[in-house]
């Protein structure tokens, strides 16, 4: 039986942001990176930002989002279809995100649970695939990696990643930061080849050091809930076009 938990929500971040501070050397950024103005803007919405005003949010500058779906096998965001088909219908490139929870489901049973409730993919140019946020434990300190060795945890990474794979045509996005990549899996090199790379860190200096395996990012998180956009801030690396080609596939 899963553990009773309070959905988590990324700008609540207690234990993970402190972590954060403190391995990436930076804090929240309240302006855009000025090496990264020209690339197409983003942000990421959970049920934490409620009902989202999507007209304002592209007026703004959004041109893609990922809105949380799922968290484990025991939490949907109750926000998610006005997030989801909203973004859509005010004309931004969207995607939906898993987060993950190792230690209470295999990696195969989580991915499931998300695609079967918002984590789809197609090819349609708007549809960005699937994401799977994986990170320090937000509800357990001396559990930060959930208790999985780092083999255990590059094994339900691969079994999720499969699955999503099998079930939609995509390999999942991978949230997650250098940090704990090295901290959780050993800092392993076996994903870099064929999952797109979402990078957070908060600094203006850029994304920094990568975790091993990733010759680039594909997308940075560089703010955590201080910008102009709803949520947390990103950035695509690369242009529009190539923005609507990686949604396509």
């Amino acid at each position: 039986m899963a553990i009773a938990l309070q959905p988590f929500r990324r700008r609540h971040r207690a234990f993970a942001a402190s972590v954060a501070a403190l391995a990436l050397g930076g804090t929240a950024l309240a302006e855009l990176p000025v090496s990264a103005a020209a690339r197409p803007r983003g942000h990421d919405v959970s049920s934490h930002q409620k009902k989202v005003d999507w007209s304002s949010a592209k007026s703004k500058g959004a041109r893609f989002v990922y809105v949380k779906a799922t968290e484990s096998t025991t939490y949907r965001n109750p926000y998610f279809g006005q997030q989801y088909n909203g973004s859509r219908e005010a004309g931004l490139i969207r995607g939906a995100y898993h987060f993950a929870l190792p230690h209470q489901s295999s990696g195969t049973t989580q991915a499931r649970y998300f695609v079967d409730n918002g984590g789809g993919w197609r090819a349609d140019g708007w549809t960005l695939p699937p994401a799977l946020d994986i990170e320090y434990n937000p509800y357990d300190r001396k559990r930060k990696c959930y208790g999985l060795s780092d083999g255990a945890m590059v094994g339900w990474i691969t079994s999720f990643s499969d699955e999503v794979k099998r079930l939609t045509g995509r390999r999942p996005v991978i949230y997650t930061t250098t940090h704990w990549w090295k901290t959780c899996t050993g800092n392993s090199p076996a994903f870099g080849g064929n999952h797109a790379l979402w990078l957070a860190r908060y600094d203006s200096s850029g994304a920094g050091e990568l975790p091993a395996g990733w010759k680039f990012w594909t997308i940075w998180q560089y703010d955590n809930g201080s910008g102009s956009l709803p949520g947390d801030q990103n950035l695509f690396n690369g242009s529009t076009k190539r923005l609507k080609q990686f949604a396509r596939g």
